[in-house]
């Protein structure tokens, strides 16, 4: 039977103390467990503060009569009542040793698979056909990989779905610039897609022909399908070098573009229309969801159709809405996609409640910031266009391959794989660990350093970690855990947190927490390791020890940064 967290596990017993001593039944999420930040205290709780008033008593008595009432059976002793109110535990030592000890043994490090897993429709990266992928599709794509893989670790089902951008006017020029010259290269995407624009733009004969050309691509034209099929293979194949460069888990099977959604518009407006959400507005046909005005007042209109009877982005989201619930059974919607389409979602949200179509599901939009560059503007060359994503992580590659040669003392092919796990992986790294709600500066420098919160300093900081445990030879897994030293139960302490950061990571979808967790973890090993030697420790006891806790440390770093997303190379 798996173990429950520490905090999680005072909680229980505080709600119980609590029943006890005033008969008032909390669910042990209310019991505001968290750990502390004062030094000698590990974990401190505020239930007392927030229970006074609602009790009519002191908080400092309620707090008194949760400790007369408290029974710990050896975790913790007897909690300290400080300030206004506020407990104070202190883990016991033996507890701390025995519950490291069996983490140790644990495949899945303490973290427990979920009770009631979820059916989570996840869309994320969702590129254009005909454009190549560049450093704006760095944050949805990375972000949401790393929710799609904490999601999955903690034992959800994840149907990620990738919402291409395949559809609508822009491919009829595409396509009869294809025509026009069928042999030309398109291993440039964008150039392709720049010189179709350009002949849309001048030639009058050419545009015509593109807007005809978009009528029989979407009135199914064989022939134009065939067309416009050439342009979504091409640029698959783009995106999936991207992918495969980055480490993300995205395959074919997971694309569900604009274009899969077609056949359901039509569905989408009628059952609108039947209930009574619609109207009339300038020959759109709009729904106008109740809350959303704009500064003068207005109500907002969410257009789903067209005057001209075509269909918009509303639309293919309401029907994406449509499909994942009522046909694959989601009980989950997530959008990993840029803070500024926050109104939009919150729009599409509340006319796909008023039609029925989340019930008993919950949609959430999970925004993001931009990249920024050392000017503070969003990130572009020197001649003010767009980074190509193939471009930048090739640049990561060579610029890590620079940091790998100075002290590396791998062979040349050996330092080429590292350089493309440290260079990768401190783009990834770069992203996630900063709040996702927040635009980030991307740099170099700072992102390949190996001291700070950098994949580079946690990659460098497993692989000493391996050289030890490679120096120490066969060892015993089953020696007990001997925390004589505070840098010893300190490092416990943080070992045992784990579960806690997956936790706190998944629930808010907000990777950044485990960042801070992993480098905690590995700025509080380093700690250890200076005052606690582990090969030439005192005793053959404490030498095997520290082995166990050297050992747990790798395994907790490897493991969170997979969860990431990114590899830990044994040796750098």
């Amino acid at each position: 039977m798996r173990k429950p967290e520490v905090s999680e596990e005072l909680a229980r017993r505080v709600v119980a103390s609590l029943r006890r001593a005033f008969d008032v039944d909390l669910d042990p999420s209310a019991a505001l467990i968290a750990v502390s930040t004062r030094d000698g205290v590990d974990y401190q709780c505020n239930l007392a503060m927030s229970l006074g008033k609602r009790l009519g008593k002191p908080p400092r008595e309620v707090a008194a009569g949760i400790v007369e009432n408290l029974e710990l059976d050896g975790i913790a002793d007897q909690p300290e009542i400080a300030g206004p109110g506020f407990l104070n535990f202190v883990l016991r030592r033996e507890w701390l040793e025995q519950r490291v000890a069996e983490q140790a043994k644990d495949d899945r490090l303490g973290v427990a698979e979920a009770e009631q897993p979820r059916r989570v429709a996840l869309d994320y990266s969702s590129p254009n056909v005909a454009k190549e992928m560049h450093v704006g599709h760095v944050r949805s794509t990375v972000i949401g990989d790393a929710i799609s893989r904490l999601l999955r670790f903690v034992g959800h089902e994840v149907l990620p779905h990738n919402h291409l951008g395949d559809w609508g006017t822009p491919f009829g020029m595409l396509i009869e610039h294809h025509l026009d010259e069928p042999s030309g290269d398109r291993s440039d995407l964008n150039a392709f897609y720049q010189a179709a624009r350009r002949k849309f733009d001048a030639d009058e004969a050419f545009a015509t022909r593109s807007r005809e050309r978009v009528v029989k691509l979407q009135s199914g034209d064989a022939d134009t399908l065939a067309f416009w099929q050439e342009l979504v293979d091409e640029s698959t194949r783009h995106f999936n070098a991207a992918y495969r460069q980055l480490g993300i888990t995205l395959t074919d099977d997971d694309i569900y573009g604009e274009s899969f959604y077609n056949p359901y518009l039509g569905e989408v407006v009628d059952e609108l229309e039947a209930d009574g959400l619609t109207e009339l507005s300038d020959g759109a046909v709009c729904v106008f969801p109740e809350g959303f005005t704009n500064r003068e007042g207005d109500r907002l209109p969410l257009i789903v159709r067209k005057r001209d009877g075509g269909y918009g982005y509303a639309a293919t989201d309401l029907a994406t809405i449509r499909y994942w619930t009522a046909e694959r059974g989601a009980t989950d919607l997530l959008y990993v996609v840029g803070t500024p389409q926050a109104q939009h979602f919150a729009m599409i949200f509340a006319v796909a409640r008023a039609a029925g179509w989340l019930e008993g599901v919950h949609a959430e939009h999970i925004g993001f910031g931009s990249i920024l560059g050392a000017d503070g503007k969003v990130m572009r060359t020197r001649a003010g266009e767009t980074i190509k994503l193939a471009s930048l992580l090739d640049e990561a590659v060579a610029q890590a391959a620079e940091v790998v040669a100075e002290r590396s003392k791998l062979s040349k092919e050996e330092q080429r794989e590292v350089a493309r796990a440290v260079g990768i992986g401190a783009v990834k790294y770069a992203d996630l660990s900063s709040d996702r709600e927040r635009d980030y500066v991307f740099d170099w420098d700072r992102m390949l350093a190996k001291d700070g919160n950098t994949s580079v300093y946690l990659q460098y900081a497993h692989a000493r970690i391996e050289s030890i445990l490679a120096k120490a030879g066969e060892t015993d897994d089953n020696a007990p855990v001997l925390l004589q030293k505070p840098e010893e139960r300190t490092l416990a302490l943080t070992l045992l947190r784990f579960s806690e950061a997956i936790s706190a990571a998944t629930s808010a979808y907000a990777p950044h927490k485990l960042c801070t967790y992993l480098y905690d973890t590995a700025v509080t090993f380093s700690r250890f390791y200076e005052e606690c030697p582990v090969l030439t420790a005192e005793t053959p006891e404490l030498r095997a020890s520290r082995v166990q806790l050297a050992t747990l440390t790798s395994r907790t770093l490897v493991q969170g940064l997979a969860l990431l997303g990114i590899e830990a190379p044994r040796r750098l």
